[in-house]
């Protein structure tokens, strides 16, 4: 079993002529995207993508300088004897070197490097011909410097192998050259296999129409308009038709000087890759898509954030911490004999199993939803609401991806709301500085009043039965005992008064705090659990999207 493609490595080489252009880049957007695709995209899909911009990444690592030009056509049609005439090699030498069609045989025009390509490409050395050293009679624009030229195996051949060669080097070639002879130039084959099919490339195609020299001169024209024509019908309109004959010569230094065209613009090249990457972005496309989406909103993350502080019923929470903050502090600086009143009153805390002394993860136990089912559901409503509308406009491929990272994080975010805010300590059990000496103040207050309650008593008895009882002293016109009672009554009274404008802030307060402090672990577990998974398959997609637009160029 073949080992899939692994990472692509960017285009780094200087390309064509010596600069970085858009092919580099669309080739390296490619390469992202299907990294970035892996595990959302089909493999059968992305497979061949990636061995594309593997193969282009090496060749263009190995060569920039090198034009790949393949003869393809039928026997018979002089595809051979037109590559031994551009090679200006003699059929004998051919035979020497080519002693079976199932091998292309290549031949080379500098610069150095081609050896390397074509041991890439797997041409074996004994079918690699080279220019280097031989006498080059061409005139100067007809030279065919940096021209790797490939002489195909014939397609319809009988031989599988044949085919099997045939296609696997036509994916290498920057220029493909369909070498067709008079009598069979409508042959279905060739059009309905290979022709038709590369309708997308007819910017790096040439059509050559061999042994024209067979055809009646006055009838060439006709012959070179009818291959045009079905050329037209076959989605290749404006495809180059030439007319040559390899026997004669006849229409040989036309061709050269097409094909030298092309070498010095290096266009051929530039332009077959460029498809190659445009025809594999656009079949991704066709799955994977390539929509711009909203993503992720503030408004999205409100709302989540607030059905997961209902879902852990925060809001009873806070109004809990309010209430148990009111009770406490009355308890410590209400009037003492109305705390007396106030115990025989039911305590509705009590009531719910709370400790009014306890922690919020008491009070959040006793206040949170008793059915767990529906915390749950309401967590998993929340999560699936926004991973809703964090796929919209997505294919479905990547919508099923945010869908599964929401799927899988749901059940951790109850666990992680009722663990964290079992963690949350506001300090509920510890009572601040001032209740206390309120406390204090009051205690002593209802002192003086018993006090004042006591001797005036005393003295009102003993005038009744005839104690000797001394006069009690007198402040500021007014008797201790009376001022004592005064004093403790109004004196507390006033102090419950005033603490209960203060206790009431300060349980606000509180609430507050135990809000904002709920409010932040909610947020961060929904950041962490819930909005960090969706933004990363997001985020996966943004890559994928920014490569494929690259790619599409």
């Amino acid at each position: 079993m073949s080992e899939r493609p692994g990472p692509v490595a960017r285009a780094t080489s200087a390309l064509f002529g010596g600069e970085r252009n858009d092919v580099a880049a669309r080739l390296d957007g490619l390469g992202e995207a299907v990294e970035a695709a892996r595990g959302r995209l089909d493999d059968a899909l992305l497979d061949p993508a990636a061995a594309l911009a593997e193969r282009a990444s090496e060749r263009l690592r190995l060569s920039g300088e090198h034009t790949i030009v393949a003869l393809a056509g039928a026997t018979g049609s002089g595809k051979s004897s037109l590559f031994n005439c551009l090679t200006d090699l003699e059929l004998a030498g051919v035979g020497v070197r080519r002693p079976t069609t199932s091998w292309a045989l290549a031949c080379s025009w500098g610069p150095d490097g081609a050896q390397e390509l074509l041991e890439w490409m797997g041409i074996p050395a004994r079918h690699q011909v080279s220019r280097m050293s031989m006498l080059d009679r061409s005139s100067a624009d007809t030279k065919l410097d940096g021209l790797v030229l490939l002489d195909l195996p014939d397609h319809d051949s009988t031989e599988v192998s044949h085919h099997l060669e045939m296609d696997r080097l036509v994916q290498y070639a920057d220029l493909l050259i369909w070498v067709l002879d008079p009598q069979k130039y409508a042959d279905a084959a060739i059009h309905d296999r290979y022709i038709r099919p590369m309708a997308a490339y007819r910017d790096v195609t040439l059509v050559v129409l061999n042994q024209i020299d067979r055809i009646h001169f006055s009838e060439r024209e006709r012959a070179l308009g009818d291959v045009r024509a079905i050329l037209d019908r076959e989605g290749l309109p404006g495809v180059p038709v030439i007319g040559v004959s390899a026997h004669r010569g006849d229409g040989v230094d036309d061709l050269k000087r097409e094909l030298a065209r092309r070498i010095r613009a290096k266009a051929s090249a530039k332009e077959r890759l460029a498809q190659d990457i445009a025809a594999s972005a656009a079949g991704i496309v066709t799955v994977g898509g390539r929509s711009d989406i909203p993503g992720i909103t503030d408004i999205d993350r409100q709302a989540l954030d607030l059905a997961l502080l209902d879902s852990v019923g925060a809001p009873q929470l806070v109004e809990a911490v309010e209430a148990s903050t009111l009770r406490t502090a009355r308890r410590h600086t209400g009037w003492p004999p109305l705390r007396w009143v106030g115990r025989l009153r039911k305590d509705p805390l009590r009531e719910l199993g709370i400790d009014p002394d306890g922690s919020l993860a008491s009070l959040s136990r006793a206040v949170r939803p008793s059915v767990g089912h529906v915390q749950r559901a309401q967590a998993e409503s929340a999560v699936r609401e926004i991973s809703e509308k964090a796929a919209v406009g997505l294919e479905r491929p990547w919508r099923d991806a945010v869908r599964e990272a929401s799927v899988s994080t749901s059940a951790d975010v109850v666990r992680e709301l009722d663990e964290t805010v079992d963690r949350i300590d506001l300090g509920l059990s510890r009572t601040p500085f001032w209740w206390r000496a309120v406390d204090v103040l009051q205690w002593l207050a209802f002192a003086a009043l018993v006090v004042g309650v006591g001797w005036g008593a005393v003295e009102l008895l003993s005038g009744l039965v005839g104690w000797q009882v001394g006069d009690a002293p007198v402040v500021a016109g007014t008797s201790l005992p009376l001022l004592l009672l005064l004093g403790g009554l109004v004196g507390g009274v006033l102090l419950a008064a005033l603490s209960r404008a203060a206790v009431r802030a300060s349980a606000r307060r509180r609430a507050q705090q135990a809000d904002a402090t709920l409010r932040r672990a909610v947020a961060e577990v929904s950041e962490q659990k819930v909005v960090a998974p969706l933004q990363a398959e997001l985020d996966r997609y943004e890559r994928y999207r920014s490569g494929i637009l690259r790619a599409l160029g």
